[in-house]
């Protein structure tokens, strides 16, 4: 029989795959911690959690705010003292542009978001995750079409680099286990902003995958 974890804390679950995750581990009895910028999604997400049954607590926040994500983090010790699992979907989409045309400041949100962000979240939640046992650290991968998308596939590609680094340097008992896993094609925003006009028939849906990807790190 698979445990669930009793935490989680999910950095981008106001819509998408972020908000599938959600909705998933609550409705399992996770009690989840629901980051994103969006106000009003975030409640929308925990009506769903509510009707169904979960508990989540809401943090309407920026994660590329500094202070703001010390504070969520010293909050999680406070309250829980550890925190078994992590699992990020923030990111930036910037507008498509041919790498000649890369607009500065499209680049330095995708930066800011995608790669800054992350780099400070990494060292804020790992001591977390190690007061856990360990923990888990999961974070998605993707293969958009290189054309037109070189500010997103530049700082994704400086993601995948660090999760990669720290997947190869958690090698001790304590270390937390990090995945990098590829989701399906899915019908979300994220996706049209990248194939405007695909039909999306054929697509996956956010929560099937969701439950797919739980399966692949043993939370089937």
């Amino acid at each position: 029989m698979t445990i669930q974890p009793k935490l989680a804390l999910i950095t981008g679950a106001s819509r998408g795959l972020g908000a599938a995750l959600a909705e998933t581990l609550a409705a399992r009895g996770t009690h989840v911690v629901c980051v994103a910028r969006t106000q009003g999604a975030l409640e929308e997400l925990d009506d769903r959690i509510q009707a169904a049954g979960g508990q989540a607590t809401l943090a309407p926040m920026d994660i590329t705010d500094a202070g703001a994500m010390q504070h969520l983090c010293r909050g999680i010790h406070d309250r829980w003292g550890a925190l078994p699992l992590w699992l990020h979907t923030a990111v930036h989409t910037p507008p498509q542009a041919p790498a000649q045309m890369v607009n500065e400041k499209d680049m330095a949100k995708s930066l800011a978001t995608n790669v800054t962000a992350l780099s400070r979240l990494i060292p804020y939640v790992a001591p977390l995750l190690q007061a856990a046992g360990g923990g888990t650290a999961v974070f998605f991968d993707d293969d958009r079409p290189l054309k037109f998308a070189a500010a997103y596939m530049a700082t994704k590609a400086a993601q995948r680099a660090m999760v990669t680094a720290w997947q190869a340097e958690s090698t001790t008992d304590r270390a937390p286990t990090v995945h990098l896993l590829t989701p399906r094609p899915m019908a979300t925003a994220v996706r049209a902003r990248f194939h405007p006009g695909e039909d999306r028939t054929g697509l996956a849906s956010s929560k099937s995958e969701a439950a797919r990807l739980l399966g692949l790190i043993g939370l089937g």
